[in-house]
């Protein structure tokens, strides 16, 4: 006994803010500050700006070869010292956002357990059912406002990642902090680790997640039933964000939860809201009108027909008459052209599906013109938006049948990682002969095109979803509705006019731009709560008090609390 007290570790209160990344400085502590807490010879002598303390960051990140070793070193920065690591985002916003979430993320969803180095956020499973009041009870921050969660079974294009899927809700969030000054304080990650149908996982020794297979019907809605419950109970004041669950629950949740807390679904919602913004800055660029396009949606799961469904309300306010409205949305999926005569249509698909007047409109009855290529040349259309997950699905004869079919065709190949990627943008406008505005989901790099310089917008939704989040919290909005994102979309469009150069033809701005877009959304987002009836009735004046109050911005507190440091850090 007198042996194993000896081994205990008694850490100071000075240790243990060294050892706290919400209150850690590193090197920056000043002398007097060392001194007071008790951590003199701690730390090597010399004292460093947050400024040096970011350069030095910025080179360890950057002296790793591989995209999977940088994301680990910044997570590990993020465990150590929250504003070091959120400064250092905030500005290299452009460098390391596709390291921190799209496309590395799902590297690090491959190989969670294999990286895994230390806890964050909550991990609910079965074993729990019961019990979840309790296990949110266990996280330590009781003013949660924001949560994202995912049933990690739809992960980017890479499908069930069991456990690992967790890395998803840990980079959704990190995004809002650096990307709306959301606090981290006020965030919480979860995964409903609810089981996997990975075999390889399931087969793995170092797995970390529950091993078995996933629940479904009853018991999967019981399940999730108990976990909404829940966070009513312990976190009242929480906005929640469904991510990457399979499409059909993912349209159910939304369906079913969407009256009973403040919450959406980012890969149905936030994705309509990009996409919808890009064709509205491609409107801009051509002179023309939403109301003029027919739109091909190449995937018909939850991100096209989220898509789908904001474009027909936008079609809506541009007074496309409701008859009209079905023809000028064409949806195809992996069995084809989707319409009301194919059996056993999935309920998600069915608003969407064409009918007989609509399929003799563009001379498709012939069951035979089934590929994209020969929808495309039935349909002319002026925009294509893959989301099917399926590389090379935009083939060099369906894009040159979209530029035979318009002069200026908007190709939106969305799906993510890179490599699932409908096309690339070079064979985009090589078979476009250059002409046609490109967007991707995935970052690409400018494209040279006969002496002209094109560039990439990405399509992302790091566009959209911090913002909504700020104007769902500052409005305390207790409902998310469609005409928030069809305020954020126009919102997007219009910040990425007045503010990219026409010369390379982008339809996003820079992702460095991120935090002055998503202010610009919040203050949208919040003035449509106002006007709906489901937010506070806040002045335009009121809103930006309310936004200039809580937006957080990464820096160190200003002096300790109370002697030898107790209390923590004052702002």
């Amino acid at each position: 006994m007198k042996r194993q007290a000896a081994l205990a570790v008694r850490w100071s209160s000075g240790e243990l803010v060294l050892r706290d990344p919400g209150q850690n400085r590193d090197a920056a502590f000043t002398h007097e500050e060392r001194r007071r807490l008790g951590i003199e010879g701690l730390l090597p002598p010399a004292v460093l700006k947050l400024s040096q303390q970011v350069e030095m960051e910025l080179e360890h990140i950057f002296s790793k070869s591989e995209p999977l070793e940088q994301y680990i070193g910044l997570i590990a920065l993020l465990d150590r010292n929250e504003v070091l690591f959120y400064r250092l985002l905030v500005e290299n916003l452009e460098r390391l956002t596709p390291i921190i979430y799209t496309p590395t993320v799902g590297l690090a969803c491959q190989q969670f357990s294999h990286i895994f180095r230390r806890p964050r956020g909550l991990f609910l499973c079965p074993a729990d059912r019961g019990q979840l009041v309790r296990r949110l009870r266990n996280f330590s921050q009781r003013d949660v406002r924001l949560i994202v969660v995912t049933d990690n079974e739809r992960i980017l294009g890479l499908g069930d990642q069991g456990a690992g899927g967790m890395a998803i809700p840990i980079g959704k969030l990190i995004l809002y902090c650096a990307g709306a000054g959301i606090h981290p304080f006020y965030c919480l990650p979860i995964s409903l680790d609810v089981g996997t149908d990975n075999g390889a996982l399931l087969e793995d020794p170092h797995y970390l997640g529950y091993r078995g297979r996933r629940l479904r019907g009853p018991e999967y809605d019981s399940f999730i039933e108990e976990f909404v419950q829940a966070v009513k109970t312990v976190f009242p004041r929480a906005l929640l964000q469904w991510e990457d669950f399979k499409k059909g629950n993912a349209f159910t949740l939304l369906e079913r939860y969407a009256g009973r807390l403040p919450s959406f679904n980012d890969d149905i919602q936030g994705t309509s809201a990009v996409a919808l913004a890009g064709i509205f800055s491609g409107l801009r660029i051509l002179g023309t009108r939403l109301a003029d396009q027919r739109i091909l949606l190449a995937g018909a799961g939850a991100a096209g027909v989220g898509i789908g469904r904001l474009l027909r309300l936008a079609l809506r306010q541009e007074g496309v008459p409701e008859g009209e409205l079905r023809r000028r949305l064409v949806f195809v999926d992996s069995c084809g052209l989707v319409t009301e005569q194919r059996a056993g249509l999935e309920r998600h698909k069915r608003e969407f599906a064409l009918g007989a007047d609509e399929c003799q409109c563009y001379e498709l009855s012939d069951p035979s013109i089934c590929s994209l290529t020969d929808i495309i040349r039935k349909v002319r259309p002026t925009v294509l938006i893959g989301t099917t997950g399926q590389p090379g699905d935009f083939t060099p004869a369906g894009i040159r049948a979209m530029a035979e079919a318009c002069p200026r065709p908007m190709i939106f190949p969305l799906s993510n990682p890179t490599s699932k990627a409908e096309c690339t943008p070079s064979e985009a406008l090589v078979h476009s002969d250059g002409r046609a505005l490109v967007a991707t989901g995935s970052p690409f790099e400018p494209v040279v095109f006969e002496g002209r310089k094109h560039v990439i917008g990405q399509c992302n939704n790091v566009f959209i979803f911090p913002g909504i989040g700020l104007g769902a919290l500052i409005s305390e909005a207790t409902r998310i509705s469609e005409s928030m994102f069809l305020a954020a979309a126009r919102c997007l469009a219009q910040f990425t006019m007045e503010h990219t150069s026409l010369e390379g033809e982008s339809l996003y701005p820079q992702v460095r731009r991120l935090r002055e877009v998503s202010r610009l959304i919040a203050f949208k987002v919040a003035q449509t709560a106002r006007e709906e009836g489901i937010g506070r009735t806040l002045n335009d004046a009121e809103i930006s008090a309310e936004l200039e109050g809580f937006f957080w911005n990464p820096d160190y507190p200003s002096r300790l609390k109370g002697a030898g440091g107790e209390g923590g850090w004052e702002e």
